[in-house]
């Protein structure tokens, strides 16, 4: 191996473990590490790095949809609108998004009649139900879950 082979190694080895630690610490999206070290790695080498945490699993938005959607659930009082919104501004094609709600839509459809009721049952304690129904369609809950949720959850 040449020097300048040898140098090559190491710049794309340490660009790696820098990546990979940035990865592990918290999920990332493709999107998130590109944007992050953008002006740090050169591109070829930053696509050959991603594609190499893809293939061995540290890295993939199909995963990460799946972890954020799970980590929403347990977490949050979100509509399926909002869980949308909130993976497309972490850089996911929406088409991925779709077909993961498509995939498991009953489950999330639970969810959201769920959590509509939570809020309504809360908000109807200092609101008018025309102004819980206002607020859930601007949460962008759909109209049967807020229909569902304003007649306790049936």
């Amino acid at each position: 191996m040449t020097k300048e082979q040898l140098e090559e190694f190491e710049k794309y080895d340490k660009a790696k473990t820098k990546v990979l630690k940035y990865a592990l610490y918290k999920k990332r999206t493709e999107y998130e590490i590109r944007q992050k070290f953008y002006n740090e790695i050169e591109e070829n080498m930053l696509e050959d790095i991603i594609e190499n945490l893809k293939s061995y699993g540290y890295v993939g938005d199909e995963n990460y949809i799946e972890r954020a959607i799970k980590e929403f659930i347990a977490l949050n009082k979100l509509s399926i609108k909002e869980i949308k919104y909130k993976l497309c501004t972490k850089g996911i094609n929406s088409g991925l998004i779709e077909s993961y709600i498509s995939d498991n839509y009953e489950e999330l459809q639970n969810y959201e009649v769920e959590s509509a009721t939570k809020i309504a049952k809360k908000k109807l304690q200092t609101m008018e139900e025309a102004d819980v129904k206002n607020f859930l369609m601007k949460k962008g809950y759909s109209s049967s879950s807020i229909k569902q949720a304003l007649n306790g959850g049936e």
